[in-house]
């Protein structure tokens, strides 16, 4: 049987988490047609907010080969502000771990939340390449999959 560790077994405080989530809602242009799997994310972002975490979400959204404006996750930053209740910093940035995205994630404080573009726009995501999760892994501490 494997060890796991939830979020009630770390200590996230002033840590860079990346949160795995899956924000692949449909969209009608830029609105938001069903935000059930946002709400569903809600908790597990709240604790880590709440707990001091400077909280990273990352996502994929459609099958895009490659950066697609049609596909950005920009209306998702959008509306989990408002669910939050906080700003939520969209990192825009086609290679999902660019200058924007570093820059974003230096400057956050504990609390914070950012979005990183969709990460699909990188063709190493659906081949689990080495670069990419390297990638991933300079800019957290801790990595949570919601």
């Amino acid at each position: 049987m494997l060890n796991k560790k939830s979020v009630d077994d770390i200590n996230v405080n002033g840590k860079r988490v990346l949160c795995r989530c899956d924000f692949n809602v449909p969209l009608d242009g830029d609105r938001i047609t069903d935000e059930t799997r946002l709400v569903a994310a809600l908790p597990t972002i709240k604790k880590l907010i709440a707990d001091g975490g400077k909280v990273i979400l990352c996502s994929h959204l459609g099958k895009p080969k490659g950066p697609d404006a049609t596909f950005s996750l920009a209306p998702v930053a959008k509306r989990l502000s408002e669910l939050l209740g906080q700003e939520v910093k969209f990192a825009a940035d086609d290679t999902v771990v660019g200058d924007n995205a570093r820059a974003a994630v230096a400057d956050m404080k504990n609390g914070d939340v950012i979005l990183l573009e969709n990460t699909r726009f990188r063709p190493e995501e659906t081949k689990n390449g080495e670069a990419f999760s390297k990638d991933l892994a300079s800019i957290c501490d801790v990595f949570v999959n919601d």
